[in-house]
């Protein structure tokens, strides 16, 4: 059974997956509403997945025997400058999602709750291959440019971008 200020940082850790899968919802929509559907599909698939996150989150919570409390939510941003804004949003966004995944690890290390920690161990890795891929997207409109002809193979290029993974 979780202490309770373990489950406190599940119940926030809820919150923030709820509040990231809306971020890139809107994030999405902004790429929608400027003719980059490919960069929406990514953004709405991205949404999902952190969705599936706090599902799994609350799936462990109810598994030891406690209940979720969820809060409120702040509204996501809606307003962009350019692409990179958008794309370097979701790279903080992540960082922070990070930095709280590993708060929770180091709670979980210090109570000797190592069922929560195995559990964390899946979002850790989560969350190196989010940053990566954020960073890679990045790295790639650099290399493009956001002209009009960037923007168009940045947004056909998006939709297929997966973190890279080292050869075994």
């Amino acid at each position: 059974m979780p202490s309770q200020a373990m489950l406190n940082l599940f119940n926030s850790q809820i919150d923030m997956e709820l509040f990231s899968s809306n971020q890139y919802r809107q994030m999405g929509a902004w790429c929608e509403s400027k003719g980059l559907l490919g960069c929406a599909r990514f953004l709405v698939q991205q949404a999902e997945e952190e969705l599936d996150h706090m599902r799994k989150m609350i799936d462990f919570v109810h598994e030891r025997g406690e209940m979720v409390v969820m809060g409120a939510l702040d509204a996501p941003r809606h307003q962009f400058d350019d692409l990179v804004q958008v794309f370097r949003s979701g790279l903080d966004h992540e960082k922070k999602v990070t930095a709280s995944i590993h708060a929770m690890a180091e709670q979980a290390l210090s109570e000797k709750d190592f069922a929560t920690f195995n559990f964390l161990q899946w979002f850790v890795a989560e969350q190196v291959e989010e940053e990566a891929l954020f960073q890679a997207i990045l790295d790639r409109m650099a290399l493009i440019g956001s002209d009009d002809r960037g923007l168009f193979f940045i947004d056909q290029e998006i939709p297929t971008m997966r973190p890279a993974r080292p050869a075994n």
